[in-house]
């Protein structure tokens, strides 16, 4: 072992949130990540519903839960095929003999893309957008998609933000490092267990790391299955839990905890200029154009500090990643939507400063 991995963890909190609320099996159980969609949909439903009852939109409350049907399966639909096409191609030719067989649905194993549950909001607007009859057998009036993308953009910042929280308990799209192994760590920075055996560990950590896993290595099992075990000593706490971190701290590098950065982006700072825009009556479609332009900006800029994902060939492509090239394409898209509305005009709707009409 290399004499520079020796040391003590120095500030940085090791990382030991564990992925599953509770367990049923190998793999399978309820996840922070599950939980994380049931709640940004449980917040958008109540915020169309109130939107919906004070009159802020032609449409009823009934056709809001209408509404969130066709966006949950447009976010869930949309987010994984996105994740499949852009970010993990080999799922679609993956296949085994357990359920659910297809790459493409074992959703189980994580694996949703932002960009892509958008395209999902955008078809379930348009469906929405068409009026007719809702689920109590009520006639709903036609409206505008761009009017219902407006309402999609600004309920979805709760979703987003709570998403950006899951990633960060499953400890996936780490940030770059700011200290490495055994090197004085700032108070903030955190030390993710899940780096190892990434393409984004930094060298020597596997030898390091196998010479710490023998207390933790059952008869014939290789260094993965006796990490995992060490992770989940970590992960139940108690004394155990201390010292198991307390070992293995020093060879993990500290990063930064760039999901918490995106959470308080995407949902606080974003959902914030979308309020204030929306604070009187836009034409249909300002609000969207800004949550394009907005949200693009922002992860531009947060991923500067956050890593490719680890499994793609091609991490970066003219020193930008794959994420901030779609959001790139976000931005220019809400502009250039955003100029022809403008000079178009048409008739305002929402408003949420404004009293609410009868």
């Amino acid at each position: 072992m290399h004499s520079d991995w020796i040391g003590t963890t120095m500030a940085a909190w090791v990382h030991n949130l564990d992925p599953f609320v509770f367990r049923v099996g190998d793999g399978w159980g309820l996840r922070w990540y599950g939980v994380s969609y049931v709640l940004g949909f449980l917040a958008g439903w109540l915020i169309l519903r109130w939107w919906a009852v004070r009159t802020l939109t032609p449409m009823s409350a009934q056709r809001m839960s209408d509404a969130m049907v066709a966006l949950v399966v447009g976010v869930v639909a949309g987010g994984r095929l996105g994740y499949v096409l852009f970010y993990k191609q080999s799922l679609l030719w993956s296949f085994n003999e357990s359920f659910p067989w297809w790459g493409v649905l074992r959703l189980n194993e994580g694996g949703m893309a932002s960009h892509g549950g958008m395209l999902g909001v955008i078809v379930a607007a348009w469906w929405i957008a068409r009026g007719g009859k809702n689920s109590a057998g009520v006639v709903e009036p036609r409206v505008p998609t761009l009017h219902v993308l407006d309402l999609f953009a600004l309920a979805c910042t709760p979703g987003l933000m709570f998403g950006r929280l899951a990633n960060f308990i499953n400890g996936e799209l780490l940030g770059e490092i700011v200290a490495m192994p055994g090197k004085p760590a700032p108070w903030w920075s955190v030390k993710f267990p899940q780096e190892y055996g990434t393409s984004q560990a930094p060298a020597g950590q596997e030898e390091a790391v196998h010479a710490i896993l023998g207390p933790y290595r059952m008869v014939g099992e290789g260094d993965a299955e006796a990490y995992d075990r060490l992770v989940g000593v970590i992960r139940a706490g108690g004394q155990a839990g201390r010292e198991a971190a307390a070992t293995l701290g020093p060879l993990l590098s500290a990063r930064h905890p760039s999901q918490l950065y995106q959470a308080l982006a995407e949902g606080v700072v974003l959902g914030a200029v979308l309020w204030l825009i929306w604070r009187r009556p836009r034409v249909p479609g300002v609000v969207g154009c800004w949550f394009l332009i907005t949200y693009g900006l922002l992860r531009v800029l947060t991923e500067l500090i956050r890593l490719p994902d680890a499994d793609l060939a091609v991490q970066r492509f003219a020193g930008l990643s794959r994420g901030q090239w779609l959001s790139a394409a976000m931005i220019a898209a809400g502009a250039g939507a955003l100029t022809w509305i403008v000079r178009h005009g048409g008739a305002t709707m929402g408003g949420w400063a404004r009293r609410a009409v009868s």
